[in-house]
């Protein structure tokens, strides 16, 4: 199928000719009023310029449905094609399980490739859902649709260049089904942190039972159990915030070097080392990440030569000032630098211990 083909819909009635593409599983169709209609490429069949003979499009529509081993019901050859497969249930289905899946267009060009975004749907349950990403105090809708059973759905198409716009993404969702009674599920609202680093390492990207390509996924509820939860029981929350010292409890993401050479790796992002920033002011914040930065060069004083990756974000620069002023007024022996954008992306900081 290519752009100026005529096609037909499978599904309902019309057509028109192919204007272009979005990713890989959407066409885009000019109808005959200039007006174009997003469609699955599955829905669609190309057609010569005179050939409107529905019986071509019930023999692909039966070749596909062999293909997928979807029991379908055809209606004559000489009738509109108004048919659509029914979407199929599966043993063990009946428990909610969705994902958040990014996908390299190219993995062997990890370092230039552009990603595409998926909403993978795992359960018996229809599901619709708003995809939106944090702006300031604010959110934006980056996408919304309806999910059938068993599939997933493309979302969009990104660069590298849009990672700082999507550090925290939320879903929200809500699942039923249709023509059949069903157990009520709750709704669900999710945030997630996408981690941009993870994007310029090849071993993020791992083989998954949604995808031939490798791919990132981040789970939103697996098995009816929610992985991120936004509402926490009040009691739970102050027992993980204070501690008999009356302070938020702290928990560093520090990865120790895998190999001689290799660097220790301390992600500061204030959604990594503190369980909650509620209550807390920026500099609150602020000075619980250069206490884990402080202790972290205690640690490894003695231990010359190594090399330590401080994550802190591009944001405002605010925490890479800080720590460039601690190296520069506490420990002036030690050298730093920026740590390798190819690995880490933007906004990491490597210090060697002298």
């Amino acid at each position: 199928m290519k752009i100026g083909d005529k096609v037909r819909f499978l599904s309902e009635k019309g057509g028109g000719r192919v204007a272009g593409f979005q990713g890989k599983n959407i066409v885009l169709v000019e109808d005959e009023d200039g007006f174009q209609v997003p469609m699955q490429t599955h829905e669609v069949v190309v057609i010569g310029e005179e050939n409107y003979d529905t019986s071509h499009v019930v023999e692909v529509k039966q070749q596909q449905q062999r293909q997928q081993a979807k029991p379908v019901e055809v209606e004559p050859a000489d009738s509109p094609v108004t048919f659509k497969a029914k979407p199929e249930e599966r043993k063990g289905g009946e428990q909610l399980s969705a994902y958040l899946a990014f996908v390299p267009m190219n993995v062997k060009e990890l370092t230039q490739t552009r990603f595409e975004t998926y909403f993978v749907n795992d359960s018996n349950y229809y599901m619709r859902f708003t995809y939106l990403s944090a702006e300031g105090n604010g959110w934006r809708l980056r996408a919304t649709d309806e999910v059938e059973p068993n599939t997933k759905l493309f979302l969009e198409e990104f660069g590298r260049e849009d990672l700082n716009g999507m550090e925290r993404v939320a879903i929200q969702l809500v699942a039923y089904k249709r023509d059949k009674n069903f157990l009520l599920k709750p709704t669900i609202e999710v945030q997630i942190r996408v981690d941009a680093v993870k994007f310029y390492k090849l071993h993020t990207f791992q083989q998954s039972a949604f995808f031939e390509e490798p791919s990132l996924v981040y789970t939103i509820v697996k098995d009816d159990e929610v992985v991120r939860p936004l509402v926490i029981d009040a009691k739970q929350l102050k027992a993980r915030m204070y501690q008999n010292d009356d302070q938020p409890k702290a928990r560093p993401l520090v990865t120790p070097a895998r190999n001689p050479g290799d660097p220790v790796i301390v992600d500061l992002h204030a959604s990594e080392v503190l369980e909650t920033t509620q209550g807390m002011s920026s500099s609150d914040i602020l000075n619980y990440q250069l206490d884990i930065f402080r202790k972290t060069l205690k640690q490894y004083e003695k231990q010359r030569g190594t090399k330590i990756v401080f994550i802190h974000g591009k944001g405002e620069g605010v925490l890479r000032k800080a720590l460039v002023n601690e190296l520069q007024y506490r420990y002036k022996t030690y050298t730093y630098q920026d740590a390798s954008f190819q690995e880490y992306g933007y906004g990491a900081t490597q210090v060697t211990v002298k």
